[in-house]
C-alpha cells in the first residue's frame, strides 16, 4: 500500500485561516459533520479540523473522529479543488461507527467536488435541508 501522508501545506495551521473561514466561506452539511469551504490561490486543498470537547467529553474520541477525518481527505485531497476546508463534528458524531463516518464524509468530498465543477446551481441534500453552494 502505497505511504499516504498528510504534509504540512495540506493542513491549515495559522488563527487567521480559520477565522477567514468563520467569518465568509461556502457551507455543507450532514448528520455528524458541518464543512465550510473557500477558494484559496495555492492550487490544492487545505484542511482544517475544529473537533470540539462539546461533541465528546473524551480525548479519545475526539482524536478517533480527527483521524478518520484525516485519513478521508488523505484519500480524495488530489481530486478536490483548490480551496481551505474546516470540518466540525457534531455531537451524534461520538456515537458513529467509524466506517459510517468514513461514508458521510465522502459524500460531503463529492458534493464539494461536483459542486465546485458544475457551479452552476446550488446542490441539495436528499432532504434538502442544506444547500451547498455559495
Amino acid at each position: 500500500m502505497p505511504h499516504a501522508d498528510l504534509p504540512r501545506e495540506a493542513r491549515l495551521r495559522r488563527p487567521g485561516d480559520f477565522a477567514a473561514l468563520r467569518a465568509s466561506s461556502g457551507r455543507a452539511g450532514g448528520r455528524c459533520f458541518h464543512m465550510r469551504y473557500r477558494d484559496n490561490e495555492l492550487g490544492h486543498a487545505r484542511l482544517g479540523l475544529a473537533i470540539s470537547k462539546r461533541v465528546s467529553k473524551r480525548a479519545v474520541e475526539r482524536n478517533r473522529i480527527k483521524r478518520l477525518l484525516r485519513e478521508s481527505f488523505r484519500r480524495v485531497r488530489h481530486q478536490l479543488p483548490s480551496v481551505d476546508l474546516m470540518v466540525m463534528a457534531r455531537e451524534q458524531a461520538a456515537n458513529v461507527p467509524g466506517p459510517q463516518l468514513l461514508a458521510e464524509i465522502d459524500v460531503l468530498w463529492k458534493k464539494l467536488i461536483a459542486g465546485r465543477s458544475a457551479a452552476t446551481e446550488p446542490l441539495k441534500r436528499a432532504d434538502d435541508t442544506t444547500t451547498i453552494g455559495r
